[in-house]
């Protein structure tokens, strides 16, 4: 039963790596950098988060590092999306970027932020809720946090339609609903909550207030 668990786990990192991976590579592509910057935004966008997780859980060096399976496959997507086919068809319409962008950014952002949970748990002895919930958190965002800094935008989390607030939301539901032997319904419900706040935020056009408000 472990193994089922950790593979299911394994499963949705790495599609929570691709998402990630691809909104950095395609802020790349809008950017127009060149391949090795491309790569380089898919990269750590995908793994920032973790990487800052591991961090703050003094879990040195970080699972990136570890386990080049995360990185590849960053690498690989990045490569995909820098492909002059796909380019083509990403530059063709604004909002087919767009809603790319709101898909991988708000997929990555619930995987992460509920892998971000799992993986405390699983490190700290006696974790508080504080701890699990900022970790997870910093999971989620801090990947895009990275990628926006190094594209020189204001990050995403600082003006764009609910997203670190739904990243807090999903963590705390993660958290709640935290038993032994259900923790992968505890990350779906998690990532769910993320993904729906996310979702009806831009459709809906939610924001918190800003300062010219």
């Amino acid at each position: 039963m472990k193994f089922s668990i950790d593979t299911v786990i394994l499963a949705i990192e790495l599609v929570g790596v691709l998402s990630f991976a691809a909104s950095g590579a395609m802020t790349g592509l809008r950017k127009n950098m060149d391949l090795f910057g491309v790569c380089i935004l898919g990269l750590t966008t995908a793994v920032g988060g973790g990487v800052l997780r591991d961090v703050i859980l003094g879990s040195t060096p970080p699972a990136t590092f570890q386990n080049p399976i995360y990185a590849a496959a960053a690498i690989v997507t990045s490569l995909v999306l820098f492909l002059p086919r796909v380019r083509r068809l990403l530059n063709r319409s604004q909002r087919l970027y767009d809603l790319g962008m709101l898909a991988m950014d708000t997929l990555g952002l619930g995987i992460f932020t509920v892998m971000g949970v799992q993986i405390a748990y699983t490190r700290v002895a006696e974790p508080t809720v504080f701890l699990l919930v900022f970790v997870g958190v910093v999971t989620g965002v801090g990947g895009g946090v990275l990628r926006d800094m190094m594209a020189g935008n204001t990050p995403y989390i600082f003006v764009k339609h609910v997203y670190a607030s739904a990243s807090l939301a999903g963590a705390l539901v993660c958290v709640l609903f935290w038993l032994p032997g259900l923790e992968v319904y505890a990350m779906g419900a998690g990532a769910v909550t993320v993904i729906v706040i996310r979702v009806l935020s831009a459709y809906y056009h939610w924001n918190l207030p800003h300062a010219h408000d």
